[in-house]
């Protein structure tokens, strides 16, 4: 009797099998016997042919991206990060760039805390991440809100125009994660507009004129 197996996830670069019987379909390549991803997806092997079903709307880490995450677990040799996706993310103690005492690094960052990071490494089952550059480490306080990853280049817009506009009407400061999580830190009142303004980015992304839309919104001459 067999049994149904679930689909696997898999990365671009990753070897999806070893086999000079199997072909590479859609989103796949063939290097000798090793038939590669080239697009983040779910595998489905069922049949001679191996392809790739893309998954849409979700984050797809790159080397370099900087990411939000909130720490999950905890172990001697640093702390597992949730990124709101279905990737294991793991900050090493050794890409701190401070002194943290092994026999307690939660006191740098416990369970439940807010971490804004680099990726520095992807590989098959997970992603590596450093706070070793300008700006990374802990964010104490504010609110964390999650959007489509897809949408984050236009909540950002071009050379940070968007984003800047946003925290100057707002008196707040924002973070924006890749991976769509986003943190926001004001007073309540600045807070909740912000919100409000980056989830209407999020749903009028692709609406012509969007920047007039959202000035008028953050001047509050529209709902």
């Amino acid at each position: 009797m067999s049994t149904k197996q679930e689909r696997r996830l898999v990365i671009p670069g990753e070897i999806i099998i070893s086999n000079d019987d199997k072909l590479p379909g859609d989103f796949t390549i063939k290097q000798g016997k090793d038939i590669i991803a080239n697009r983040y997806g779910l595998v489905d092997d069922s049949a001679r042919v191996i392809r790739i079903i893309p998954i849409s709307g979700v984050f797809e880490p790159r080397r370099g991206n900087t990411v939000i995450g909130r720490v999950e677990d905890i172990n001697f040799s640093g702390w597992n990060i949730e990124l709101g996706g279905p990737y294991t993310a793991f900050l090493p103690l050794s890409e701190c760039p401070r002194f943290i005492n092994r026999n307690d690094i939660a006191e740098f960052a416990n369970i439940g805390d807010i971490i804004n990071a680099k990726i520095w490494g992807i590989k098959k089952g997970g992603i590596d991440l450093t706070l070793k550059s300008r700006g990374l480490g802990k964010l104490e306080g504010g609110r964390i809100i999650k959007i489509n990853p897809h949408k984050v280049p236009r909540v950002i817009g071009k050379e940070g125009s968007m984003i800047n506009l946003i925290k100057n009407s707002t008196n707040t400061e924002i973070t924006v994660g890749q991976n769509g999580y986003i943190w926001i830190k004001g007073a309540e009142e600045g807070e909740n507009k912000a919100e409000k303004a980056i989830k209407l980015i999020e749903v009028e992304s692709t609406s012509e004129g969007l920047t007039e839309k959202i000035e008028k919104f953050l001047e509050g001459s529209d709902k």
